[in-house]
């Protein structure tokens, strides 16, 4: 499941960047959740972000909702190198 979640969850954060060439979204396990790994162009981060990190929780919370259909825990962690 986590890898069909992962494939939606790439494409939703390509809309909303400038360079969407450049993400990448990893999964890893991490006890009993699985946690998304997204890296950006470090120009698209404040989209990825957005104000006062909105844009984050939102994401959050569609993976959130996701979790809960397929019966699993995810988490979202943002890459900022």
């Amino acid at each position: 499941m986590a890898s069909s979640t992962k494939d939606e969850l790439t494409r939703l954060i390509k809309l909303l960047v400038d360079e969407p060439d450049e993400v990448e979204v990893f999964e890893e396990p991490d006890g009993d959740e699985i946690v998304f790994f997204v890296e950006v162009a470090e120009e698209d981060l404040g989209k990825v972000i957005g104000r006062q990190g909105r844009t984050a929780r939102a994401l959050r919370s569609l993976l959130a909702a996701r979790a809960e259909r397929d019966g699993e825990l995810y988490d979202l962690e943002i890459v900022d190198d």
